[in-house]
């Protein structure tokens, strides 16, 4: 997390801001604090979205349809302000790093400072998978494709995964970066897109099962199936759309699974269902993460206490906030599966 800098808002709404989780192409992700405690990630949208009423109206759709997820896999829409001068939403906060920045150490090594670990041990793998694909019903279930499901939007946390960002970046599907409406155009991240999306075709729950393979491939190797875009986005985007995906040094028992998951045709991936009934049980006595990256996640989740509220010179000085909300203890993904419907 970064300081505010001096341009930055004090407040959004109810909120007083601690400082910068980043930025992305919709805007700047801020932590911050309820009066009543709770922290919340909030991101606020680029003032030149703001001013084109299509992106608003798209905006205000998506955060009114993300609001229906619910379920414990995910960061929920705690909050939003979709008519203010510049909108924003607030989700709650996830005290872990992203699965990007986990897996993209070297492996074997220990955590540090900067959260990197290298690719995850085959029962991690299969804990992940499990999280993800309870995340995807979730999302599913609220009439949402996440189309942009990757290690960037999974944090990593003591209790499991968790996933952000589902359905509300679908809102920048309506502007280009002259203000006008995109044709076609695609959305997600080119290294864990579907064919189907690569090909600019309609999008089905299906995609996400295609993308939750890739970062199954990625939290397995490090790498990404299909191979980076050192060679260009498009010759990329051919081989998700024609090759067959490298799967070389996953574990032999996700081998099958990711493959399935990777299959070019929509209808023969397999179901999220499908995916929890072949990974089995994930329940054990044992905490999901290596050691090492355990007590890292940790201690992270304990330095969070620690940050204070700037105090806003303009306000008399408050009095403690109440509790924040304490969620129940999830330590595994069975116990998902038992409450769904």
């Amino acid at each position: 997390m970064e300081k505010l800098g001096s341009g930055d808002p004090q407040r959004i709404g109810r909120y007083r801001l601690l400082g910068r989780l980043g930025a992305g192409g919709m805007g700047q992700v801020f932590l911050a604090r309820s009066d009543r405690g709770r922290t919340v990630a909030i991101k606020l949208v680029r003032p030149d979205l703001a001013e084109q009423q299509q992106f608003r109206d798209r905006f205000r759709a998506e955060v009114r349809a993300a609001r229906r997820v619910g379920g414990a896999w995910t960061a929920p829409v705690l909050d939003a302000d979709t008519d203010a001068a510049v909108p924003w939403v607030a989700t709650g906060y996830i005290a872990g790093p992203s699965l990007h920045r986990i897996v993209s150490g070297r492996p074997g090594a220990p955590a540090t400072a900067s959260d990197a670990y290298g690719p995850l041990p085959g029962h991690s793998v299969r804990v992940l998978g499990a999280g993800l694909a309870c995340a995807l019903q979730d999302i599913h279930r609220a009439g949402i494709v996440h189309r942009d499901l990757k290690p960037s939007n999974v944090l990593v946390t003591i209790d499991g995964p968790r996933v952000i960002d589902f359905g509300i970046a679908r809102a920048l599907d309506t502007v280009t970066e002259d203000g006008l409406t995109r044709t076609g155009a695609l959305i997600g991240s080119p290294g864990f897109m579907s064919p189907e999306q690569v090909r600019g075709e309609r999008v089905t729950a299906a995609c996400d099962v295609f993308c939750l393979g890739s970062v199954l491939a990625y939290a397995a190797t490090g790498r990404m199936p299909f191979g980076g875009a050192d060679s260009g986005v498009h010759a990329l985007m051919f081989r998700i759309a024609q090759e067959d995906p490298d799967l070389t040094g996953i574990p032999v028992d996700l081998v099958e699974l990711i493959q399935d998951c990777l299959t070019k045709d929509p209808g023969a991936r397999p179901s999220t269902d499908d995916v929890l009934e072949r990974l089995g049980e994930t329940e054990t006595a044992e905490t999901w993460l290596p050691g090492a990256l355990t007590a890292q996640l940790g201690r992270q989740a304990v330095g969070l206490l620690d940050v204070e509220d700037p105090q806003d010179p303009h306000e008399p000085p408050q009095g403690p906030p109440e509790a924040p909300p304490q969620p129940p203890r999830r330590t595994a993904v069975a116990r998902s599966r038992a409450a769904a419907p």
